[in-house]
């Protein structure tokens, strides 16, 4: 079996949105995916993207994919490389396309200059968490991630009702 990694393409929106809507299944969280084809098409290959993807197929076939972007440390004057989103599909588990994503972000956070290169994981993907310490990732135990949106996004910037104090 040949895993071979290359950029996402237009042509890929849809298999990569699939894989986001299969993604949020298996995170429990399946009616959270707001993002349509034409949204996702402009973030990735519209005049200013917001991200970048790339896919994994194993012998020809799409099997995964990754959605990552630019973040930046003010510590070290650089900027990381942040994975949005990792996915591989469960038949393809094990056939070493999650590593090969993983070492290809490696490798363009290096081409980039990148000092760090991220991602969250649950708490409760075991699977995963075990891997990410097989690839050498280490958790940020002392960091929590925190989150503003909808109506909360809306009153701290004093746009909508109950303004944040």
């Amino acid at each position: 079996m040949t895993v071979t990694i290359r950029p996402a393409t237009p042509d890929d929106v849809a298999t990569i949105m699939a894989f986001v809507r299969e993604l949020a299944e298996f995170e429990q969280e399946p009616d959270a995916v707001t993002a349509t084809e034409p949204m996702m098409h402009a973030a990735l290959f519209g005049p200013s993207p917001a991200a970048e993807a790339l896919i994994a197929e194993l012998d020809g076939q799409v099997v995964g994919m990754a959605v990552f972007f630019h973040n930046f440390s003010t510590w070290t004057g650089v900027r990381g490389l942040w994975l949005e989103d990792l996915y591989v599909t469960p038949v393809a588990r094990g056939s070493r396309a999650g590593r090969a994503l993983l070492s290809h972000l490696a490798g363009i956070a290096l081409d980039r200059g990148c000092a760090r290169f991220d991602w969250n994981v649950l708490d409760w993907n075991a699977r995963a968490i075990e891997f990410y310490r097989k690839v050498g990732a280490q958790p940020l135990d002392e960091w929590t991630t925190q989150r503003v949106s909808g109506d909360a996004l809306l009153a701290l910037a004093g746009r909508g009702a109950g303004k944040a104090g």
